[in-house]
Parts: C-alpha cells; structure tokens; sequence
C-alpha cells in the first residue's frame, strides 16, 4: 500500500512538471531566465544584464497597435528615453514562420532602419519559447525587470487600448512611470495592467 503511495506522488509530480516549466511571471519575483538570438546572429541571456534594468517589448510591424506607437514616434522616443538611461531595451519578435509578422533576420534589419528604432535588440523568437516563458499575449506587450533580474512590471503600455494615434497625446505610460520609479528607488505603483493589442502570432503547435 505504501509503495503504491509513493508511486502515486512520483507520477503527480511528474505530471506537474510541464506546468511548472511554463509557470506565469509574477511581479515581484525573479524574471523568467531566457537565451534569445538577435536579428544580427547575437545571442543575448537575461542575466547577462544583471545590475541593469531591462524592458522586454512585444512586436509585431503588422498589427495596428505596434504601428500607432511606431508611425509616431511613440516607441522610438521611449527606446532613446530609456537608453539615455542605462536602460536595456529588447524588442521581441514571437511570430512563427508563416505567420503574420515573421521576418528573416534581413528583412528584420532594414524594417529597424525604416523605422529609426533604438532598441537594444531585437530578438526573433520564432519557436515562441521567450513568449510562452513570459505568457507575452499581445503585441505590444510590455515587462520592465529591475537591476536585481525581479519582474516590476507587466501589461499594457499605456491606459489607451486603441490603435488610434491621436489617443498618445493623453495617454499614461505605464512603463515611462515604472522605469522613473525604478530610477528614483521608489516602489513601482502601478505593476500590472490588462495588455492590449493584437494576439501573439505563435506557431499552430503554441499556447
């Protein structure tokens, strides 16, 4: 009887492992850790930035969210901002091949330079697994991460869930606040916010 116990548990483990592995961030607890491979063959690991605060982007050129920051200015202006301040800007690209949005690393580069983006990288995860690490929903999708690698942020950009460009102006930034929080060594106060924008373009097999 016992031994059929103990077999039990070791198969309910087992069984919760997968869950585990793709458990959902948590504000205020350690970053899910990532390896992702840039638009120009450059691998970057999250804690390769230890003592640096990272903002993570979610992005899709053709969803018409992405473009009411970037026809604008919007984002570019946020990416020089944080830059300015020592921040790590990494633009995330999780559409599989043949999806809306997958780009080759080529055409990746010359839509960086048409958009004048000042990212630190932009990461092409094309098998989803940073997204799915992150439970990245929607493009834009936005994670500040303190210098100490814990998740500050995530959500929304901003209070506007549109795609209408004229709604920037009034617009509250939610993660221009949280990085001047960070910046200030103040708490962050607004830490999570609903996401907006279009789905994540995962491959058939993603979650």
């Amino acid at each position: 009887m016992l031994k059929k116990i103990i077999m039990t548990a070791a198969l309910c483990a087992a069984l919760a492992l997968p869950a585990a592995a793709h458990a959902a961030p948590e504000i205020g607890k350690p970053a899910p850790a990532f390896t992702g491979t840039d638009s120009k063959g450059v691998s970057h690991k999250l804690e390769d930035f230890k003592g640096k605060v990272v903002v993570l982007e979610w992005h899709n050129d053709q969803c018409p969210y992405v473009k009411k920051h970037y026809e604008d200015g919007n984002m570019q202006g946020l990416q020089k901002a944080a830059a300015a301040d020592g921040v790590v800007w990494l633009t995330v690209n999780s559409g599989a091949e043949g999806q809306q949005g997958f780009l080759s690393p080529d055409d990746t580069n010359k839509l960086i330079a048409a958009q004048k983006s000042a990212e630190t990288a932009r990461i092409l995860d094309t098998d989803g697994a940073i997204g799915k690490a992150y439970g990245a929903k929607t493009t834009p999708h936005m994670f500040v991460i303190d210098k100490d690698g814990v998740l500050a942020y995530m959500g929304a950009i901003d209070d506007k869930p549109t795609a209408d460009k004229a709604d920037l102006a009034s617009a509250k930034n939610y993660v221009t606040a949280a990085l001047e929080s960070l910046k200030a060594g103040k708490p962050v106060e607004v830490t999570q916010s609903q996401p907006y924008g279009c789905g994540v373009k995962y491959g058939k097999s993603g979650t």
